[in-house]
């Protein structure tokens, strides 16, 4: 295994970003939905944002928190694109015999608060995931993936459901039954990753072995800022 600094960008790293960012989107769309689970309102995107935490986790994982911070601001902006394209969608005329416009705004409009909350929530849940997994590896020797996996996924997951609930809730939803959606989200999608941890290190191992690469971020800038690795 490998611990260099400079990484090809394989078909494997290429179809790991593609999952990322397919969860990324696909859970902002389906979110319009609220449904109930235990008892308590979730949105639908519950379904499948946790999957972009774990394909987060394998790329940090495989690949290094620089390559993770690239494929964030890649998901950003394509989620970006995707706003933008449907606001454009919507105030373009409607032909005469479409009378779905109303809905159409409904369902795939968000509203600027909305969208100031997803976006903070996910540069900050995403970025804070990725950090303290990469630390973590390199205090665990490599050790414990399924542990480094699990915190780092509680720290993110709290981050991204507290932010978006405050900001895009507070002074909607009362305090108390806002805290109560807060903590009902963050657990349930940390136990959906929790759930999902064979399956990461079934892929981790497959990755290693098809890419022969084990990263270490030991001396890594961690500034969220930066896009392109060093070494591109």
């Amino acid at each position: 295994m490998t611990n260099s600094h400079r990484t090809r960008h394989t078909n494997w790293f290429l179809i790991s970003t593609a999952v990322f960012i397919t969860a990324l989107l696909t859970s902002n769309i389906i979110a319009v939905k609220m449904t109930v689970v235990c008892g308590m309102p979730v949105t639908a995107g519950i379904v499948i944002f946790p999957i972009s935490y774990i394909a987060a986790d394998m790329i940090t994982e495989i690949y290094g928190y620089a390559r993770l911070r690239m494929v964030i601001w890649l998901g950003f902006i394509c989620n970006l694109l995707a706003v933008g394209a449907i606001a454009l969608a919507s105030a373009m005329p409607s032909a005469p015999f479409w009378n779905d416009q109303a809905a159409f705004t409904q369902i795939l409009g968000a509203t600027p608060r909305l969208l100031l909350a997803s976006f903070t929530a996910y540069l900050a849940g995403e970025f804070s995931n990725s950090y303290i997994m990469a630390k973590m590896k390199v205090a665990t020797d490599g050790k414990y993936l399924w542990m480094r996996s699990i915190g780092s996924t509680l720290i993110g997951e709290l981050l991204d459901s507290a932010i978006f609930m405050t900001i895009g809730f507070y002074g909607i939803i009362p305090p108390q039954a806002m805290a109560a959606a807060i903590v009902t989200q963050w657990l349930m999608k940390s136990l959906y990753e929790a759930s999902a941890t064979p399956l990461l290190y079934a892929a981790v191992r497959f990755l290693k072995k098809k890419e022969g690469i084990d990263h270490y971020d030991r001396d890594t800038n961690f500034n969220p800022l930066k896009f392109l690795p060093a070494d591109q």
